[in-house]
């Protein structure tokens, strides 16, 4: 199925429920909004569905807009869209809800990605709002300012304001044309980027002290836990973009980001510089992602974990 198929596809039910992935950040969150403002645009309901609660610095593109949990469902829609979600356990405890209905969608970035919908659309980019883009222009939809700052806002946190490596000439071709129709790029930027809680700066100075070094140096390793949450008056979206610190240290190939979730439970962010696929790396204990930026959950004893990841790391160094 090519884009213009999926695209002709979605738009002929006339309402839909829109998955976001746990942990939302800007990518899946964007084509959330993105979408739910198209099918509006097209006379047709749409509504959003999060296991997880909305950072506040995604409030500005909220006005309005109802996130719903799983249980708060009652209403039955024409067909379900997974928007960012790489994996069944990305869309994490609604996806008993998402295959309640036999119309499911799947629209994703991941080169990893399971392709767990009965229509898919995969495609390795930038950003998922990158392909959501091509979507609505073969539905007719007009990008509005409203549509174009969330479709950017995604482009933007994904590519790391356009400094990481998965941005191509396509994504900024994209965002020159949502540019174009008004979008609001530089307060965008600014406030993913350039704009911090006072508690943000305490929790990463924290962290950072602790950092360790593995493999002559070559992969970097930050440990967020809850206590440091919890003493820091921090919140956990915070940590997003943590790991491009280490990364930055001379001379490492791969950083790596351990954030419990939960006692014995930790989710694993893996970077890479371009030698190693880290990708393979999350695929082995259940995870992935990207080349160059991919993750997993790994239960058990903190240097358990971290053992088990640094050893799978070495053995591809």
């Amino acid at each position: 199925m090519n884009l213009k198929e999926f695209s002709d596809k979605l738009f002929s039910y006339d309402s839909a429920l829109i998955f976001c992935h746990n942990r939302p950040d800007g990518d899946t969150l964007g084509c959330g909004l993105a979408l739910k403002a198209a099918f509006a645009q097209k006379g047709k309901k749409a509504d959003i569905v999060c296991v997880s609660d909305i950072p506040l610095k995604f409030g500005f593109l909220l006005s309005g807009v109802r996130i719903f949990k799983p249980n708060e469902i009652e209403e039955k829609y024409a067909a379900h869209v997974a928007v960012d979600c790489s994996a069944e356990m990305m869309i994490n405890d609604a996806y008993s809800l998402f295959v309640k209905n036999t119309e499911t969608f799947n629209v994703d970035h991941h080169v990893s990605n399971t392709k767990y919908a009965k229509y898919n659309y995969v495609e390795n980019t930038g950003a998922c709002c990158e392909i959501l883009y091509g979507i609505l222009k073969y539905a007719g939809v007009m990008t509005d300012k409203y549509i174009s700052d969330c479709l950017t806002l995604g482009i933007v946190t994904d590519t790391g304001n356009f400094m990481h490596g998965n941005t191509t000439e396509n994504t900024l071709s994209v965002a020159g044309k949502l540019l174009a129709s008004g979008a609001a790029l530089h307060d965008i930027s600014y406030r993913m980027f350039k704009s911090q809680p006072k508690s943000r700066p305490t929790l990463h100075s924290r962290v950072m002290s602790r950092m360790k070094f593995y493999e002559n140096d070559r992969v970097a390793l930050i440990s967020i836990l809850k206590k440091d949450l919890e003493e820091c008056s921090a919140t956990s979206d915070m940590t997003e973009g943590f790991i491009d610190f280490p990364l930055s240290v001379d001379g490492v190939e791969v950083a790596v980001s351990l954030l419990e979730n939960r006692e014995n439970s930790y989710k694993i962010s893996l970077r890479s510089k371009g030698r190693v696929n880290v990708n393979e790396i999350a695929a082995s204990f259940g995870g992935g992602g990207h080349d160059l930026a991919s993750g997993c959950v790994i239960c058990g004893f903190y240097e358990d974990v971290k053992d088990k990841i640094i050893r799978a790391i070495s053995l591809s160094l």
